[in-house]
């Protein structure tokens, strides 16, 4: 059974940072992790939950089982508490080297309401995760036997003896898994009060093939597979065929329109100067005019630039085996670090665009910039959190992470933003423009509705779309589920195309909007940069209704509240590299031309 957790000069400075805030992932007391016979490994138990809904997870001692009598929780890292760990010392004495037959761990009086509570979990197929020298491991608490007909026939049963093997080389520990034995069954079908008995057994196995630092390749051979590698490689191969196909209309097409368009007007140029213009030309007095809501444009394109920025760098620590399996806290922790340290450059880009168009009140455009995109995210969190609190959840944030995290956001992210934004104002470039803009506007001749900005962004949108379709069930799978995925070179690729279609397909649109003489083009191509992200939240309900088995209030609001997140942030990154790359395509058309 596969289980989620499911993360240059620069880039060192980067990794150095999240270093220091602890992503090395589950930390063990003895941090060699080298050990002698009998010596104690430490043992965690983190959490327990439905299999089917990764986000609904609950603190191990939640359900009545053998406590110790001091339960010690684990400090731990920031990445760790914004995954939902909650790990506390186990009662379980798994020492180096010992092995252990039938190790009686407690008998307990279950009462009808303790019976209740593990009925629930086992019709609901809860697992189990632990953590044992940094490996983790996991197992159902128990099972169902559905051999009746009716629910009200099922029989359910808790599992009361866990065997551990474990395996060693020299003094380090390499792997542990744990087993059930299915003869030792407590039946929990009614609601009486029972007795208990957990049992734990301890194997142990010495290896030489697998070393200390190769153990935690195993949890990313999945991702590795043939059969996988077959199926991501299609799925480079058919974004790739769609790029050629994209750029080959680009190259006969629309490069043979422009030229033919340029021969024209050089003749029309040459020939009757009184001869009316039609086509890009025609408004070229307005195809430069400064658009509506120029505030609004600059502070998403600023909020754009940040967040591409910020998912290179995530590439970067990725490609470097950072984010290696079952270390997501590191990902979490790298989202949180590196955001707040590249607000400086949401600041610079926004208002400097925003000088650039002329505009006078920067310091309000710096704030609509740094409440873009933080805005509705802190609202879904607020919203979330709450349902989490309701749940008793672990992905309840406690309330010093919390602090933690305002205090980054006040003394890290807030000052970089406006830092930014002085340099972007005192920078005083201006906006390079190949052509005069007219006094007045003219006017827009009607068109017909597929050349309006919705059906536009349709057709924006589902190419790029289509070149990462495949690749997205793998990424919600892992995210969302207990695959891991750990190929990054190929998701690499994968977005290197989606960047080159998105800025490809924008460019052809801008053309074939000038070419109607429509010169409002500066939100449709970032709308239409941006609409991939449309289809992927769309594609997010097709995920969770056909392809997962995810269920209940709190699953749900985390999945579409989190993903719209996401969504957003794709539509602001986007639509920021459609944008730019229409505007590097609007300048170099006018000025190739002679325009009075």
């Amino acid at each position: 059974m596969e289980m989620r957790k499911p993360s240059m000069d620069l880039a060192a400075g980067v990794v150095a940072l999240l270093l220091c805030f602890g992503v090395a992932g589950v930390a063990s007391d003895a941090s060699n992790h080298r050990y002698k016979k009998g010596d104690h490994v430490p043992l965690y138990v983190n959490k327990v939950g439905p299999f089917h809904n990764p986000s609904e997870t609950y603190r191990y001692f939640d359900l009545p089982f053998c406590t110790p009598e001091h339960v010690t929780e684990k400090k731990e890292a920031l990445g760790e508490v914004l995954n939902g760990d909650r790990l506390v010392d186990a009662p379980y004495k798994l020492d180096f080297l010992t092995d252990q037959e039938s190790e009686l761990l407690c008998k307990k009086n279950l009462s009808k309401a303790d019976v209740a509570k593990f009925r629930s979990a086992v019709s609901k197929d809860y697992y189990f995760q632990m953590y044992y020298d940094d490996l983790p491991l996991w197992g159902f608490i128990g099972k169902v036997d559905k051999e009746g007909k009716d629910v009200e026939e099922y029989k359910y049963f808790l599992y009361q003896r866990f065997h551990f093997d474990v395996v060693y080389n020299k003094d380090r520990v390499i792997e542990i898994t744990v087993h059930t034995d299915p003869n030792m069954l407590l039946d929990v079908t009614d609601d009486k009060d029972i007795e208990v008995e957990f049992v734990y057994s301890v194997k142990w196995k010495e290896t030489s093939t697998i070393s200390f630092e190769k153990r935690m390749e195993k949890y990313s051979q999945t991702s590795s597979l043939p059969h996988h590698l077959e199926i991501h490689w299609f799925s480079i191969i058919n974004s790739c065929v769609t790029v050629l196909l994209l750029t080959g209309f680009l190259a006969t097409i629309l490069m043979r329109v422009l030229k033919n368009d340029f021969v024209k007007y050089a003749h029309d140029e040459e020939s009757a100067d009184d001869e009316e213009e039609t086509g890009w030309k025609y408004i070229h007095g307005d195809v430069f005019r400064f658009p509506k809501y120029k505030s609004l444009l600059a502070a998403s394109l600023g909020s754009g630039t940040q967040l591409f920025t910020l998912t290179i760098f995530i590439f970067i620590l990725a490609l470097v085996g950072v984010f290696y399996p079952y270390n997501r806290g590191a990902l979490f922790t790298a989202l949180v670090i590196i955001y707040a340290l590249t607000s400086g450059i949401a600041g610079y880009a926004a208002t400097s665009f925003y000088c650039q168009l002329e505009g006078t009140n920067w310091v309000r455009n710096l704030l609509l910039t740094g409440c873009l995109f933080c805005g509705p995210l802190f609202l879904t969190f607020c919203f979330l959190n709450t349902v989490a609190i309701i749940y008793s959840a672990t992905a309840a944030l406690p309330f010093g992470t919390i602090v933690v995290i305002v205090l980054i956001w006040t003394l890290v992210t807030s000052p970089l933003l406006v830092l930014g934004g002085i340099a972007g104002k005192n920078s005083k470039t201006e906006f390079q423009a190949p052509v005069r803009t007219t006094k007045y506007p003219r006017e827009i001749p009607e068109l017909p509705w597929y050349r309006h900005t919705a059906p536009q962004m349709i057709m924006a949108g589902f190419l790029p779309f289509s070149a990462i379709y495949i690749e997205l069930y793998y990424i919600f799978a892992s995210v969302w589920g207990h695959r891991i995925y750990t190929i990054y070179s190929i998701l690499f690729i994968v977005f290197i195309i989606l960047i080159i279609v998105t800025a490809f397909i924008t460019v052809a649109l801008t053309y074939f909007q000038l070419a109607a003489e429509d010169h409002e083009w500066w939100w449709r191509s970032f709308l239409c940069g941006g609409s991939t992200g449309l289809f992927v939240y769309g594609y997010c309900w097709y995920y969770y209704y056909a392809r997962s088995d995810m269920s209940g209030f709190m699953q749900t609001s985390f999945f579409f509240g989190y993903m719209a997140c996401i969504c957003y942030g794709f539509f602001l990154m986007l639509g920021t590299v459609g944008f730019r790359a229409a505007l590097l395509f609007v300048r170099h058309i006018y000025r190739s031309i002679k325009c009075e």
